[in-house]
């Protein structure tokens, strides 16, 4: 459906040839038209994002939507999966700080990362897979000033125009300096600890020649209390065009060197039922802005793959390490034939490092579950390190504990290199005109980690939470300094893993674009062959080791997991699948037009079908494991009114999924079919100087057949509704707009916990000052909400002593800015 935010059209290439350039400066950031009623109501706008031909948005029938920089600035968003809340149709549970989001669209089925959509950066995926474990493809990716607009596109044409994203692509599109000017600007949180600097400049340097760059560069302890600075990094992005007759050629760069804080599911209260939960914070624990990070577990020691001692920071959170260059052209090769190409290389690196809460319980029935009977508790570190806990039940005022298992993956290898090159040939007769495109997409992804995680005792403290040691009923200390284990043998040590793997993709695809009278038909095929190689291994056993080296053997050092790596087992299988998408076009009237698409799509599994009997044993695997296929219907309408504009689709989509969720003990590895079908309206109003934005989806999303779990047949899946609504007021130098984001309730599994529905506010201020100097201010979940998005231990219900973990939004935040226009 197209968008009523800015209507455009497929991906997912970025832009055709830069827009003449001019001398004149870049409006101050407050002077410059908010973009709303003039904008979505620009339906004769040519779209030039991954169509096969240039054609308006009111005759595409590719659903795709676009924010631009300066709605960016004002939604009050945190991440760059946060942006894509304002979207219709997209689900984003971005609760998870820079990274680690669970994203989908339009029904198709929610999991870990964005497993059938893919982040893009001036046109190209930023990860060859959106659901890589530990390294969800929004982690490496910012916003800040050098951004020009995001394009959206949901469903449709995303299924051959780029691979493994059926559902849809997310493109970050950067400025490229064809006006010159830039900006710079200081941010600073009011409520918690943050200061950012972010810089940007560019300008056409002659006729020919323009550049732009930019970056930011942030430090602070963040929006929850980890007792330390989390947030500890930036990044530098630019690009040089050099422009010609015909087209032009344009190289990228970009560094990303950022840390950021892992925010993972808390302790929490839950009471009432299982389907109508009461959710609060528990006493010592602030659910919107406590963690489990703490100053008192700062550092861990492991024994990774090759059985060297590795000491990691818990600061490191999400760290994120990436080096990429790029370069695309477009130009005329011949009369009618045009030529577009892009290609990027990447080196990324990084680490995951968050404390995860395995198990919440009273302190003495966990002290119990360590040692048995006649276990006590003491403090292992922090003001009252070595002091006996003489009642746990009065523990912090809940008498609870947390049997924490650190998520420690040491990331690698995750460099790529993309490239996606594509032949146009024109047509064009007295009453009809066409064009097919014939193109190549190739892609190499590595990847290649080590996970070696511990499990620790904490107290549950919201802020400063100090570990905790269990003595037997001997008085024999049975933990060390508050750690429990080396790996998670609650978890059955599933998760002490190695894997080095490379995954290479080949895609030929051709489209067909024809235009006769009001009536546009598209289509487009694509041939994917995705090849898999590297090994696997993990744990074989427990030995004794003195990981700490001070030559004694501490309880934990007795059974310490490790990979064997004589044990591996190989990675080696080719998978061949195709791809459509058919849409057509008609225009009742100027202002009015029908639309309606058909698609078939499927991404190839990575590395999450590894564990758990995915792989055979020489290697080889059963395509529905490695291919998981989605089929997409779409039809609608668009309407162009002289103040409105209004879309409605509805939408139905099939989707195969083999998949694994690590945090799940009981349904560990997924095979399901699901189903879903719906309604999207999107719609715009202005007048004077209101302008309103507004969303609507509702879904019916079900599990349709399910091979391992097969009591979950019938499930809801999906929030039955979601809204975004954002109306905005300018008067002279000040501009208001508030933002509200809302989701209803829906069950985690049967028999479970529901996810209650919950209404996010947002809101937004600035203030010229003169020509160059702007004052905003911005408003994060301002009524300070609860808004529940995970509920890992959901299959238990409420517990009898109502406490459980989850993961929440982050409570209200404020943050000030002020920006200077260069």
């Amino acid at each position: 459906m197209a968008s009523a935010l800015l209507l455009s059209s497929p991906v997912i290439a970025q832009t055709a040839e830069p827009a003449p350039r001019g001398t004149s400066t870049e409006p101050p950031p407050a002077a410059k038209t908010v973009e709303g009623a003039s904008s979505s109501l620009e339906l004769e706008r040519v779209v030039i994002t991954g169509t096969t031909t240039r054609v308006s948005k009111l005759r595409s029938s590719v659903s795709i939507s676009t924010l631009d920089f300066e709605q960016v600035q004002q939604t009050g968003a945190d991440s760059a999966s946060d942006l894509l809340r304002s979207v219709p149709g997209v689900l984003a549970q971005s609760s998870g700080g820079e990274g680690n989001a669970n994203i989908t669209a339009r029904g198709l089925p929610l999991s870990g990362g964005a497993k059938l959509m893919l982040f893009a950066e001036d046109g190209l995926p930023v990860l060859s897979f959106g659901d890589i474990d530990f390294a969800t493809i929004d982690t490496f990716i910012r916003s800040d000033f050098t951004l020009d607009r995001i394009e959206v596109i949901r469903g449709g044409s995303a299924s051959t125009f780029v691979s493994n994203a059926p559902g849809g692509v997310f493109n970050f599109i950067s400025k490229t300096g064809d006006i010159a000017g830039g900006r710079i600007g200081v941010t600073r949180g009011v409520d918690f600890d943050r200061t950012r600097l972010d810089l940007a400049y560019g300008r056409p340097l002659d006729d020919q020649w323009s550049f732009h760059v930019g970056g930011f560069f942030r430090q602070g302890e963040g929006p929850r209390s980890v007792g330390y600075t989390a947030e500890d990094g930036g990044q530098i992005k630019g690009n040089l065009t050099r422009k010609f007759a015909g087209g032009f050629v344009r190289a990228h760069f970009k560094l990303l060197d950022d840390r950021a804080p892992v925010y993972l599911p808390v302790p929490v209260s839950i009471t009432g039922t299982s389907s109508d939960p009461h959710f609060a914070s528990l006493p010592g624990f602030d659910l919107l802005n406590g963690a489990m990070q703490s100053k008192y577990l700062r550092e861990d020691l492991s024994v990774d793959r090759d059985g060297r001692v590795v000491r990691t920071e818990l600061r490191d959170g999400y760290r994120s390490e990436s080096r990429a260059l790029g370069v695309e052209a477009e130009f005329d090769v011949a009369e009618s034939w045009r030529f577009e190409g892009r290609a990027r290389v990447a080196t990324t690196t990084g680490r995951f490092v968050g404390p995860y809460p395995a198990e919440v319980a009273s302190a003495s029935a966990i002290a119990t579950e360590i040692c048995g009977p006649g276990a006590s508790l003491r403090y292992a570190n922090g003001g009252l390190a070595g002091q006996a806990i003489a009642d746990p039940s009065a523990l912090n005022g809940n008498g609870l504990a947390v049997r924490t298992h650190l998520f420690n993956a040491e990331l690698n290898n995750l460099g790529n290199y993309t490239h996606d090159l594509k032949l146009t040939r024109a047509f064009e007769g007295e009453l009809q005109r066409g064009s097919i495109t014939m193109g190549y997409f190739k892609a190499r992804q590595f990847i290649d980690e080590d996970w070696h995680w511990n499990t620790y005792l904490q107290e549950v403290r919201g802020k400063d939470s100090a570990l905790l040691d269990v003595v037997d009923a001997q008085g024999a200390l049975v933990t060390q300094r508050g750690l429990v284990a080396y790996g998670e043998p609650f978890w059955g040590n599933c998760c002490v893993r190695s894997y080095r793997l490379r995954y290479d993709t080949d895609a030929p695809y051709i489209g067909v674009h024809w235009q006769a009278g009001r009536t546009d038909i598209e289509g487009s095929v694509r041939y994917d062959i995705a090849r898999a190689s590297g090994t696997y291994a993990g744990a074989s056993g427990t030995r004794p080791i003195d990981v700490d080296g001070d030559g004694v053997l501490q309880p934990p050092e007795q059974n310490v997991p490790v990979v064997d790596p004589t044990t591996q087992l190989p990675v080696n299988y080719t998978v061949r699948y195709p791809s459509y998408s058919v849409g057509a076009n008609h225009l009742l009237s100027p202002g009015l037009a029908l639309f309606a698409r058909a698609s078939k799509g499927a991404r190839a599994n990575a590395e999450r079908v590894l564990f758990g009997g995915g792989i055979r044993a020489d290697g080889s695997i059963a395509k529905d494991i490695a291919v998981n296929a989605v089929r997409q219907y779409e039809g609608g309408v668009k309407w162009r009114g002289e103040h409105a504009s209004l879309f409605a689709t509805l939408f139905k989509a099939t989707t195969k999924v083999t998949d694994q969720d690590i945090t799940s003990v009981a349904a560990r590895f997924v095979s399901r079919t699901y189903e879903a079908h719906g309604l999207e309206l999107e719609g715009a109003y202005a007048a004077g100087g209101f302008d309103v934005y507004a969303g609507l989806t509702y879904t019916r999303g079900r599990i349709a057949s399910d091979q391992i779990t097969p009591d979950q047949v019938g499930q809801q899946v999906n929030p039955r509704f979601m809204a975004q609504l954002s109306p905005s007021y300018r008067t002279g130098p000040l501009v208001l707009r508030l933002s509200l984001i809302g989701t209803s309730a829906f069950p985690s599994t049967r028999n479970a916990l529901a996810n209650p529905g919950f209404v996010q506010v947002n809101a937004f201020a600035s203030l010229s000052l003169d020509q160059n100097w702007t004052l905003s201010a911005t408003g994060n979940n301002i009524f300070n909400r609860i808004g529940i998005t995970e509920i890992p231990n959901a299959s238990g219900g409420v517990t009898a002593n109502g406490a459980n973990t989850a993961r929440s939004i982050n409570g209200r935040t404020v943050l000030v800015s002020l920006v200077r226009a260069l």
